[in-house]
């Protein structure tokens, strides 16, 4: 069973389809840790809901390091993967973490780091994915699960799902089509590299 470290900076809704199909048992895994680089994010209220209806052995902590509160970059990245080794996850998870991990960072867990993005990579890479791809004119758009690396949505391909994009869309409803699927995608990718159908790295 996968212990879990996942990372959030806003509304949490694939740390969400996590916490779901590990209660549902269809995800071999345990959320050990949520770190969090934004005090307000919604992710953080539904790590508290789920603990107010968890049992003890199941229930999540939580930590919230904002960069303002260090001098540089690599001493507040240290002090996240200080606490993922402490918390001894198997595998980090950004789960709409909306910042680029540094080369210290992921030197240090290297292919123990997973992202989910909206686009299929390598087509529309960092913020607002869905708007770069209505602005080019696509007609098939979709999710990507990567191995991370200090490069923006770099890193080696795990998985992916195509999602169309129809006419008259705009980027709020293209968003909802491919966050569906990401909510599918993310926590399967997650179950492979738990049974071995996908190695880490």
């Amino acid at each position: 069973m996968l212990k879990l470290g996942v990372m959030v900076s806003g509304r949490g809704s694939n740390l969400g389809a996590i916490m779901k199909n590990i209660s549902e048992g269809k995800l071999d895994a345990i959320v050990e840790v949520v770190i969090s680089n934004k005090r307000d994010a919604q992710a953080l209220r539904r790590v508290e809901e789920w603990n107010a209806r968890a049992d003890d052995d199941k229930k999540i902590e939580t930590f919230t390091v904002e960069r303002s509160s260090f001098a540089d970059k690599d001493s507040f990245e240290e002090n996240i993967a200080s606490i993922m080794e402490e918390k001894r996850v198997d595998l980090i998870v950004l789960a709409g973490y909306m910042s680029v991990l540094g080369s210290k960072f992921t030197a240090r867990f290297g292919a123990r780091i997973i992202n989910i993005h909206p686009s299929l990579l390598p087509s529309f890479p960092g913020l607002h994915a869905q708007k770069q791809a209505l602005t080019y004119g696509v007609k098939i758009s979709g999710c990507t699960v990567h191995f991370v690396d200090e490069t923006l949505d770099g890193g080696a391909i795990i998985s992916q799902v195509a999602v169309p994009v129809l006419d008259g869309d705009t980027e709020s409803v293209l968003s909802e089509r491919i966050l569906k699927e990401e909510h599918r995608l993310l926590p399967e990718t997650i179950q492979k590299l738990a049974t071995n159908q996908i190695r880490f790295g």
